[in-house]
């Protein structure tokens, strides 16, 4: 019966993807009539595909086409209804809940018209492919996720206008004798590191813990066993106030940051949903290393 249900699941996918299906010049990946080449690693939920419009969790990393792997991390976001074909959209919308699958994309594409950024990174060219391998977490409607936030939101609905009273009495509750930066962040070191700094284009490795004042997580590698990594000062993957907590640690230092909103996710919250408005927030963090730029 197992056996009957992978073959059955295998043609299924076969169907899903014959019709995009093109002569491949990437071994392991099939072309799509939209120019993207994909690769299904593990198969999941075929009973739960994603949608556009849908919001999911997944773990992802960005890497050139020779597996130098410049980002990881895990990421909630909203599929949008595609913009133009072979986007990381489309991509998407081709795989279900538990997939992982890998695809081969346009790098101009993703990094200007997806990700809107001004520039590509330095060691991209506007004519190269990117790889990028995506494991599905979770997927929500978007009425499910509508009431998640309204549920949260909820639970946090007074946060901005005591934001500053709140922080004052975290300070006084936890008798944590410390000025903040000029920035309005608070630096706590827990653990000295070496001599090693970060500067712009290193490839750093962190682990982190985002909490709320209350104590309530909202974020952690360390509880999904999965170090986050990015090239610092160039890739828009972190908000302003871990860039410049990164900064000041050395690796293998170990801190606490108490990050005011205009640090975090601002006057808007998180595109998410899941950090609201006026939010300061706790982020301990770990360097775990630090790769310089060649």
């Amino acid at each position: 019966m197992k056996n009957t249900l992978i073959i059955t699941t295998m043609l299924l996918l076969a169907f899903i993807f014959h019709g995009c299906k093109k002569k491949s010049e990437y071994p392991g990946y099939t072309k799509s009539q939209s120019d993207f080449f994909y690769k299904l690693i593990k198969i999941g939920d075929e009973n739960k595909r994603c949608s556009y419009n849908d919001y999911i969790t997944a773990d992802i990393s960005y890497s050139t086409l020779k597996d130098s792997v410049f980002f990881t991390g895990r990421r909630k976001f909203q599929i949008s209804q595609q913009k133009f074909k072979g986007s990381i959209d489309e991509c998407l919308s081709m795989i279900s809940k538990d997939d992982s699958a890998s695809f081969i994309i346009s790098a101009y594409d993703f990094f200007k018209k997806t990700l809107t950024m001004s520039e590509l990174p330095k060691f991209i060219k506007d004519v190269d492919k990117i790889k990028i391998n995506i494991a599905i977490i979770d997927i929500q409607t978007p009425k499910e996720y509508a009431y998640e936030k309204e549920a949260f939101m909820k639970w946090t609905e007074d946060f901005g206008e005591y934001e500053k009273t709140i922080v004052k009495q975290f300070l006084e509750g936890t008798k944590l004798k410390v000025k903040p930066l000029l920035s309005g962040m608070y630096y706590f070191s827990l653990r000295k590191g070496n001599n090693k700094t970060v500067a712009s284009g290193d490839t750093v490795v962190v682990h982190y813990e985002g909490k709320f004042l209350n104590g309530k997580y909202f974020d952690s590698t360390r509880q999904r066993n999965e170090p986050f990594q990015f090239v610092f000062g160039e890739q828009l993957q972190v908000v302003k106030g871990m860039e410049e907590a990164i900064s000041m640690m050395h690796e293998g230092e170990k801190a606490l940051f108490i990050m005011p909103s205009e640090l975090a996710f601002g006057e808007d919250g998180s595109s998410t949903g899941i950090i609201p408005p006026f939010t300061s927030l706790i982020f301990e963090v770990e360097l775990v290393s630090v790769h310089k730029k060649v």
